[in-house]
């Protein structure tokens, strides 16, 4: 059997699956509250439910369905160990900063536990050691390095150089006192509490704007208005800069897993290799028995179009060391990345005291996101946190690392978006059930698809967000920005931002493109 016929047929994400769906209102008429929360995944619905019980009134708005974005397409790892970060933030910002960052994502490992006990929630919360690793001379002395650092912050790091895994590596860093859960199943117990006195939930209902007064007013979508005293931006990508230009200070990347059943036993830990590409692993119990997920692939969103070829990678790397009886799941998920590796948390700007942000988790986002949310609800309720700091958004870039992936950023996307207009569609093409290609008709470039019926669907290639020209992504069968990682329907429809309008649908042309294939 082909490694790549091994897949389920439609990439689908275990959290979801194994929880019931949600089925909150959409937003019918004009409201007020204390706080508007636009974006209902970890860092939201945790905002919601910490201010909830602070005795704020609170409004949660998603585009589509809470809880089905990035959130729950994450590996659900708590942990402080964050691949290679300590040294990172020492060497850029300072020893009391990367203090900052370890505390509060202990913090957050806890607050789950405290929670998950307080309100009786079953999430499969379970304590146990991470490791990150490497088989690569290059990253032992980084290990090592991480590890001393660790230590000096208060972290139950040690250096091993034997692990669990049916491999040998060259040096491994342990973290003692770790945990993973079921994300879906926790956040769904908090989002259950946040309605009730004064305090909502609306699904499907898209902020498009955000204008600035005393009180601010959310303007969805529809027309309708939410007035608040504090919004919350936790929508993943920013939709709203203020002139943050967060556009330039932040990357997407996606990443892919494969969720498994194996013969052999899996160690009660979860582990990620240091180097690229990049390999995850840990177990979760499910009606089929223990699953095991095996991660990693990453890549920047909208670069390359054989997105198959990632999913095929892990289940070689999972077939290379384990005897894999069956693949009952496959996803991927996009994750923003800041310049410097610490998330953006705190003031959008410096000039919008009353709007907050949290984004740039870099695939860290289960104890980042709680972290976040406990920043947020304190600044808006006491005003300072003692975390602020290594978080604020406004922090300058002064390390060269930063800066020359603050350059390689914008110098990337320039890239992208010249070569883009460059490149012309295809003259002649012939489109099979299940593919796509980008097309020329009378100078246009568009972005074709024929589905499984056989219908052709056509649409303009040109991102609504900045302009940039979108990427066909086989493996999801969407449409993806490689400047800013806005994803599109194979019909144009946001799949995720920053952009805030679909791609335009293309009419009447399709029978051009029909005639110049069976001509």
């Amino acid at each position: 059997m082909d490694t790549i016929d091994m897949l389920p047929e439609v990439p689908s994400s275990f959290w979801m699956d194994s929880t019931s769906g949600t089925d909150y209102p959409t937003l019918d008429e004009d409201i007020a509250v204390d706080t508007a929360i636009i974006g209902g995944g970890i860092a939201g619905i945790t905002t919601a439910y910490l201010l909830k019980e602070a005795g704020v009134s609170v409004a949660v708005l998603d585009a589509d369905r809470i809880l089905q974005g990035t959130t729950a397409h994450t590996t659900s790892k708590l942990t402080s160990q964050h691949a290679i970060i300590y040294s990172k933030i020492k060497k850029q910002m300072s020893a009391e900063l990367a203090q900052q960052y370890a505390d509060a994502n202990n913090y957050a490992i806890d607050l789950v536990e405290q929670i998950s006990k307080e309100q009786n929630i079953d999430c499969d919360f379970t304590r146990l050691p991470a490791y990150t690793f490497t088989e690569s001379d290059q990253y032992i002395k980084q290990i090592e390095d991480e590890v001393e650092i660790a230590r000096i912050l208060g972290l139950k790091a040690s250096f091993q150089q034997d692990i669990p895994l049916p491999f040998r590596v060259k040096a491994a860093m342990r973290f003692d006192n770790q945990a993973q859960f079921h994300c879906l199943k926790f956040l769904k117990e908090l989002a259950r509490r946040i309605p009730d006195r004064e305090s909502h939930i609306f699904e499907n209902t898209k902020a498009v704007n955000i204008q600035e007064g005393n009180p601010l007013t959310v303007v969805t979508e529809t027309g309708k208005k939410v007035k608040a005293s504090h919004v919350v931006i936790a929508s993943h990508f920013p939709f709203f800069d203020g002139g943050g230009f967060y556009f330039s200070r932040i990357y997407l990347e996606r990443s892919y897993v494969v969720a498994a059943t194996i013969a052999e036993e899996f160690p009660e830990a979860h582990f990620i290799s240091a180097e690229d590409p990049g390999r995850s692993l840990r177990y979760t119990p499910s009606q089929y028995g223990r699953l095991i997920l095996f991660g990693g692939e990453h890549h920047k969103t909208g670069h390359g179009t054989d997105t198959n070829k990632h999913y095929k990678n892990l289940i070689d790397f999972a077939n290379q060391y384990y005897q894999v009886e069956k693949i009952y799941y496959r996803w991927s998920t996009h994750d923003c990345v800041t310049t410097d590796g610490v998330p953006y948390v705190g003031n959008l700007t410096s000039r919008s005291p009353n709007i907050y942000v949290a984004t740039g988790f870099g695939k860290w986002g289960m104890t980042n996101g709680i972290a976040s949310a406990k920043i947020i609800s304190d600044l808006i309720t006491t005003g300072d946190n003692p975390w602020a700091q290594v978080y604020n958004p406004s922090r300058f870039i002064t390390s060269g690392s930063a800066l020359k992936t603050f350059v390689g950023i914008n110098l990337s996307v320039a890239e992208k978006y010249i070569t883009g207009k460059l490149e012309r569609g295809e003259a002649d093409a012939d489109i099979k059930k299940g593919e796509a290609r980008v097309i020329d008709i009378e100078g246009q470039r568009i972005g074709a698809y024929r589905d499984a019926d056989g219908v052709l669907h056509m649409v303009d290639t040109t991102c609504t967000h900045l302009g940039c020209e979108v990427n066909w992504n086989d493996a999801e069968k969407s449409w993806d920005c490689p400047c800013h990682g806005s994803r599109f329907t194979y019909e144009g429809e946001i799949i995720e931002g920053p952009a805030i309008n679909k791609l335009q649908h293309v009419k009447g042309k399709s029978n051009q493109v029909e005639a110049r294939i069976f001509s």
